[in-house]
């Protein structure tokens, strides 16, 4: 038989339109070794508080939705567990420098606009018809970024980033590894394109190396690499303007 035991759970609780500041509110949930921090939730909103508001979609650490702080790490809540933290509570916040639309629920408008701004898709050196068929690619050129096209845009690595944190302007560890992606794809000819991205004030270089980003990712991402990789690139692009002769092709 499968033991039921019983956990507090502390969420923060914020409803702009009556609340001035965030607080704390606890709930007593029973559960059971196989429960996850998401289902928690849904129980509270299920039997103890329809009010509680919290995003999740999947619950197979695949969407990305469900990321919130727990006990004051970012994490994917559906990919956490209740038994991991009892007999203490677990305290649930909404992830770290987002602006919280309501309770757990955090505006991601930044976010998009940063992924936007970076190019997240293939661009072609030369457009092909469906008659010319596939663009070709060896296993070894897809091993060149697969990694980081497992990224599910949790932004896990934003509440986790101290740099985020300080200068919203940042472009953030997950939109600089997805750009690292693109660039990385033997199918695309758009690094010229998203050099401005790199290169900027708010690009790779706006980047202190911390490297929690990648501790915290739930897929392996590893964006703090992408971006190390990435100020390679923006050093070799520097140099070979600065030595390319004044009007040269």
């Amino acid at each position: 038989m499968t033991t039921t035991r019983i956990i507090e759970i502390e969420c923060q609780r914020f409803n702009p339109q009556t609340d001035s500041e965030p607080h704390f509110q606890s709930y007593q949930v029973p559960f059971s070794e196989e429960m996850s921090v998401l289902q928690g939730l849904q129980y509270i909103k299920d039997h103890l508080d329809g009010s509680l508001t919290f995003r999740w979609s999947c619950r197979m650490a695949i969407c990305g939705s469900c990321g919130s702080m727990v006990n004051g790490v970012p994490q994917l809540s559906c990919h956490t567990f209740l038994r991991d933290y009892f007999p203490d509570k677990v305290r649930i916040e909404p992830l770290n420098h987002f602006p919280v639309l309501r309770d757990l629920a955090i505006d991601q408008t930044d976010f998009l606009a940063k992924l936007e701004s970076v190019k997240p898709y293939l661009i072609p050196d030369t457009e092909k018809t469906p008659a010319q068929g596939t663009y070709l690619q060896t296993p070894q050129q897809m091993d060149e970024y697969y990694q980081y096209s497992e990224c599910i845009n949790c932004l896990l690595c934003y509440a986790a980033c101290p740099q985020y944190g300080l200068n919203k302007e940042f472009t953030g560890p997950a939109a600089l590894a997805l750009l690292h992606r693109y660039n990385a794809d033997s199918r695309d000819a758009g690094s010229a394109e998203r050099m401005e991205v790199i290169n900027g004030e708010n690009g790779v270089w706006g980047c202190t190396l911390v490297s929690y980003c990648s501790e915290v990712c739930p897929k392996g991402v590893d964006p703090a690499r992408a971006i190390n990789q990435n100020k390679i690139n923006s050093t070799k692009d520097y140099f070979l303007r600065f030595l390319q002769p004044r009007g040269g092709k």
